[in-house]
């Protein structure tokens, strides 16, 4: 299979694991060499009840066994769509009480972008340096890394960057902005925290001059941080609420969520103002309803803070700079990205799985199921700090 995977599968860079995956479940990954693997990644934050979650896997039967794709988004009345939708209006402060459903975080990114300029009627979007929203031509736009970006010009115009965190740059936001588009807890760059109430400054800019603010939760979402969005730690609240990843427990899915009066605008001049085939499929649509009612109904959401403090004090040596982020979305820095790959390498070899940042790659992912155990959290944090440690023997 390996051999076939790296043949016929595209690929995203040239060093690519091939790791074959037999099964996997609960907090682990079964490879075809025998081996129990405990997931700290949790397939980039989209496992949010770990693998093969039961409840989870009986919602996707359930609904296969009644039907799959019926009709174009939107048409129908459909149970499972309209029920995510509901549960969300009923667990998010107002106006946050319309949701479209698509097929991906990025998608949602997209059609977020359309309605900000469509309701305001400019044109201009402000994003941010290290800024990172999904890799299609629209989200790819609103990339703070020119790297990432250059080889793929002309992209999308008139949109401007802002650092993270800094009130000074607050100005650039201005009457000509249609929207700012900003991640609660910066991602690729690190698994950075908003800091001194940047996130109110920030929203407070926006209304001045009537701008929409925008926040892409589609990796703090879904009880990542200790709360069902990241946002509700800041005291503020969005315009568009961007979502994705682990809402569905490993199936593809995205939505963004927004005021009724602010959604219709897309539903006219013109109509179809977005439209997608597979969006607010039932099949993941109830996966997403089982992942948000064991949020709901359990002290998963409740046990995140504790955990967080067990990795953060377990995590302890002189190779590991910091700890960035919140809850169970952290970022480990080590030396360099030469070091972080190795000692990643090291710890697959011991039976955990680690990853990297997109943007900084001397910071390692550590973005487990909210299932996570305590026993396993040291048993991971044992393996992490020994492969630190054997890289560093082997330098000596």
């Amino acid at each position: 299979m390996q051999k076939d995977f790296f043949k016929y599968q595209a690929k995203t860079t040239f060093f690519a694991s091939g790791f074959e995956v037999d099964r996997a479940e609960g907090n682990y990954i079964y490879g075809k060499d025998g081996k129990a693997y405990l997931d700290f990644v949790a397939g980039v934050s989209a496992n949010t009840l770990g693998h093969s979650h039961p409840k989870v896997i009986k919602a996707i039967k359930d609904q296969v066994d009644k039907y799959l794709h019926v009709m174009v988004y939107g048409e129908y009345a459909m149970e499972k769509p309209v029920q995510i939708c509901k549960m969300l209006a009923e667990n998010l402060p107002d106006p946050l009480h319309t949701t479209y459903l698509v097929n991906s975080g990025t998608e949602a990114i997209e059609a977020s972008m359309k309605l900000v300029k469509r309701y305001t009627g400019r044109q201009q979007i402000i994003s941010f340096i290290d800024a990172y929203h999904g890799n299609s031509q629209g989200s790819l736009s609103l990339a703070g890394r020119d790297t990432n970006k250059v080889p793929f010009e002309p992209l999308l115009p008139q949109i401007d960057f802002i650092r993270f965190n800094e009130e000074e740059d607050l100005h650039k936001i201005t009457s000509k902005t249609a929207g700012v588009f900003v991640e609660t807890i910066q991602g690729a760059a690190g698994f950075l925290t908003p800091k001194n109430n940047y996130l109110k400054k920030l929203k407070s800019r926006c209304e001045e001059v009537g701008a929409l603010l925008a926040l892409d939760e589609i990796q703090p979402g879904f009880g990542r941080t200790g709360k069902l969005f990241a946002f509700q730690w800041y005291d503020i609240v969005p315009d568009i609420l961007v979502m994705g990843k682990g809402m569905a427990g490993g199936i593809p899915i995205g939505a963004f969520t927004t005021s009724k009066q602010m959604m219709e605008s897309l539903a006219d001049n013109p109509k179809l103002g977005h439209i997608t085939t597979f969006g607010g499929n039932p099949v993941p649509a109830a996966a997403a309803c089982a992942v948000m009612h064991e949020l709901l109904t359990t002290d998963l959401m409740d046990q995140v803070h504790e955990k967080e403090k067990l990795f953060r004090e377990k995590l302890q040596h002189t190779c590991i700079r910091s700890i960035n982020g919140r809850g169970l979305m952290l970022a480990v820095q080590l030396e360099s990205p030469e070091f972080t790959l190795e000692v990643a390498k090291r710890c697959m070899e011991k039976g955990l799985i680690v990853f990297w940042q997109l943007y900084r790659n001397e910071y390692m992912r550590i973005s487990p199921p909210l299932t996570i155990t305590k026993e396993e959290i040291e048993n991971g944090c044992e393996i992490i700090l020994a492969s630190i440690n054997e890289v560093l023997n082997e330098r000596s």
